[in-house]
């Protein structure tokens, strides 16, 4: 049996000026949550071209999609995404430099990823043609990862159940299979609504919202004592009012809980409630809740991790340009004192790997998923998906060691020849992952039994009400 998806890596590396351009669109037009009508367009319409069924508009959300080509079993679905962030203008270019007119930047690279699973799709078709395979390849075209979860609304409408395995992988410094979770999360806004007076004539007949989301702020601040040393809340203050001299009557706070387990984010959900309630009750004003999005804690499959892992060996690690190594040692330059060796210190490495790294600016080589996993971290609404069929991911490095998470610095280098290698090789890893679950009965059949194993035969149910809706509106 052929281990190697030589058609599928080659048809890659041939494929690297069209797919350069790809990412460099996606990353031009820097579209955020929900908001991303021109990258799903521009997706789709390539996967079209290339005799991918495409069905657009999944599941409630505008700028979703399917594009399918195989027929019968089994089912293999590659996770896209391709939303930026606010806030986050940035040129190409290795010192702060806000681009005209836009206020969003990819920093968090799904421009390439992406774009690094459509070359993976691409080249297992071909790889599939030559060798007369059997099987399906999918690829969900996901909007909205960052802050309003996508996939969960797709997840919800049942579009992953019949995947035999699900894989994705994420930009960021280092090479390297995830053995991470995640943390579920609940997002949410709260309104507070008061009476407007004037706030020094006749302030005894206001009810300040402000007041009510600051004394709400207030008792989650004492919660944070007495809750999980993992779970995190965060908050910011989107409306508080427009002048001083009037009492706000309205007010409004975007709040984002997580925690390790769906059921603990269930808990610490009502308690941040509570707070609501009684800020509304000490500043008799009325309160609302707009349920954002809730999505689950990512569940590992160890098998599918091992085949993403042999993927990585059989394709290396990306081959960075001297210009790149330029580039990142540049943007290194503006990390704050002691940011790379931070970094470093949160990767969960061997001695013998953070001595291989902490010389380089580029991790140019492969390491070893971590012995034990991650403590979770950050939150992904692929969670829900691998409650609904087994799946697994992985990073590779499109930036320099130490890059912050969210910042111009990522914004940058995915817009650059860094960010672009990483990709090629992380398309590379897909397609070669695929190819051998596509070939290989046996192994699929013990990621679905640890599937099983793990979900004790539970069938997913989303954490959403039947009748929640995608917050169209939260990105004005």
């Amino acid at each position: 049996m052929n281990q190697r998806a030589e058609t599928a890596l080659n048809f890659i590396e041939d494929s690297k000026a069209m797919l350069e351009k790809v990412s460099d669109q996606l990353w031009d037009y820097a579209e955020v949550a929900l908001k991303e009508h021109h990258s799903a367009r521009y997706l789709a319409d390539a996967l079209e071209n290339e005799g991918f069924d495409v069905q657009r508009g999944l599941a409630d959300l505008p700028t979703s999609f399917l594009a399918t080509w195989g027929d019968g079993e089994p089912v293999i679905g590659f996770l896209a995404e391709y939303d930026a962030l606010s806030g986050l203008s940035q040129e190409a270019v290795p010192y702060r430099k806000e681009r005209p007119g836009t206020d969003n930047g990819h920093g968090c690279g799904h421009n390439l990823l992406g774009t690094a699973i459509l070359g993976a799709v691409l080249g297992l078709k071909q790889q599939m043609i030559e060798e007369g395979m059997t099987g399906t390849i999918r690829f969900y075209g996901c909007p909205a990862e960052e802050n309003l979860s996508g996939k969960a609304f797709m997840a919800r409408e049942g579009l992953f159940d019949d995947c035999d395995a699900c894989l994705t992988w994420h930009p960021g410094a280092v090479n390297r299979v995830r053995r991470s979770s995640s943390l579920a999360n609940n997002a949410m806004n709260i309104e507070f609504f008061g009476q407007a007076a004037h706030a020094a004539g006749d302030p005894h007949n206001g009810r300040s919202g402000l007041d009510a989301v600051q004394l709400m702020n207030m008792g989650v601040e004492f919660m944070r004592e007495h809750m999980s040393s993992l779970a995190r809340i965060h908050y910011v203050i989107t409306d508080g009012g427009r002048q001083p001299n009037v009492v706000p009557d309205y007010a409004k706070v975007w709040y984002l809980v997580r925690a390790p387990q769906r059921d603990e984010v269930d808990s610490l959900y009502q308690r941040v409630l509570d707070c609501a309630r009684g800020a509304a009750i000490m500043t008799g004003t009325k309160y609302q809740v707009q349920l954002l999005k809730a999505i689950w804690n990512l569940l590992p499959n160890r098998t599918l991790e091992h085949v993403l892992s042999e993927a990585m060996e059989q394709v290396g690690p990306p081959d960075f340009s001297k210009a790149s190594h330029q580039f990142a040692e540049a943007i290194s330059q503006t990390f704050e004192p002691g940011r790379k060796e931070s970094f470093l210190l949160g990767q969960n490495l061997t001695q013998r790997q953070r001595k291989i790294l902490e010389p380089k600016i580029l991790n140019d080589i492969l390491l070893d998923a971590p012995a034990s996993p991650l403590e979770p971290r950050g939150s992904t609404d692929v969670g829900d998906v691998s409650w609904c069929c087994p799946t697994a991911q992985f990073t590779m490095a499109c930036n320099a060691l130490g890059t912050p998470g969210h910042s111009w610095q990522f914004v940058a280098q995915a817009g650059a020849n860094v960010g672009r290698e990483g990709m090629i090789a992380a398309a590379k890893v897909l397609a070669q992952a695929g190819y051998r679950l596509l070939q290989a009965p046996n192994l699929r059949r013990r990621v679905g039994e640890e599937f099983a194993c793990r979900t004790e035969g539970r069938l997913y149910r989303s954490a959403m009400p039947k009748d929640q809706k995608p917050a169209f509106d939260q990105f004005r």
